[in-house]
């Protein structure tokens, strides 16, 4: 565990010993080095840090991270680097390229050295996890989704196609195993198959956001910001048969998985990096 500390006091504890800058965030980062969590095969450590940290996702190999003032950046070995020029509330990354919305629901693709806006479809999350599609929620909560050949050969400012799914989601996550979602009474669905013929499965629990992984590993954070990863999954139950909670002693803000690796944004906007 972190042995008592908050990501609170994490946050405070450089300003009240009156250090700045860089010193800031080593302070941060020592404290963390020393708080070394193991629990029940998962153990986590401080991953690169960036002050202020909000929402991480990562997929194919890469990483991307949103800080609290809504700029992007991408992970490259042990650095974080700003990527692009546009302001963004949500990042995703994954089989589709890199994709974005800003506060005023623009739907970005990133490409040629920054965000390009797109038309077509306003979204308030996207999610670019899906080896066939990119999925997106709106601030009235229908799902959408663009074909995998539609997003790929998206240019500047080019019209996008979106196809409306049957249902309401608040958070949507895709991978080539299925995708999963929550809507705004923080239930959660399933469903294995394409855009757009989409069924969704009622699966018992409550998140407030929902992230699979590319091996169809699930994890969903609640509203207490408590994480707990999908049982059971195989390919006779693709929706898995339970849930356990992984025991941080931290609320956890955001949470996504790529090969092996568990990528969390703890209280205070701590990145922390889990494998088992």
């Amino acid at each position: 565990m972190f042995r008592g500390w908050t990501g609170q006091q994490l946050q405070k504890f450089p300003a009240e010993f009156g250090l700045r800058g860089d010193m800031k965030a080593a302070a941060v980062v020592f404290l963390l080095v020393n708080c070394v969590s193991e629990c029940h095969g998962w153990r986590c450590s401080p991953g690169p840090q960036l002050s202020g940290a909000a929402q991480i996702d990562a997929g194919q190999g890469q990483v991307v991270m949103r800080n609290d003032k809504q700029e992007v950046f991408f992970l490259s070995g042990s650095t974080w680097t700003r990527l692009g020029s546009v302001a963004l509330k949500h990042v995703s990354v994954g089989p589709a390229g890199i994709w974005g919305v800003g506060a005023s629901d623009m739907v970005y693709k990133y490409g040629g050295g920054d965000f390009l806006l797109s038309s077509g479809q306003s979204l308030q999350q996207v999610d670019a996890g899906g080896q066939s599609q990119t999925v997106g929620v709106t601030s009235s909560s229908t799902i959408h989704c663009l074909s995998f050949a539609a997003s790929s050969a998206f240019r500047r400012n080019g019209l996008l196609s979106w196809e409306t799914i049957p249902g309401q989601l608040m958070y949507s996550s895709c991978s080539s195993f299925g995708c999963w979602g929550v809507n705004s009474g923080h239930s959660i669905f399933f469903t294995i198959e394409s855009c757009p013929n989409v069924h969704w499965v009622h699966v018992e629990g409550a998140a407030v956001m929902a992230e699979v992984g590319a091996d169809g590993s699930v994890f969903v954070v609640n509203s207490n910001g408590n994480l707990y990863q999908r049982t059971g999954i195989s390919a006779r139950v693709p929706h898995g048969t339970g849930w356990f909670q992984v025991p941080l002693s931290e609320t956890v803000k955001h949470a996504s998985y790529d090969l092996g690796n568990l990528w969390l944004v703890i209280s205070g906007g701590i990145i922390m990096k889990c494998s088992q």
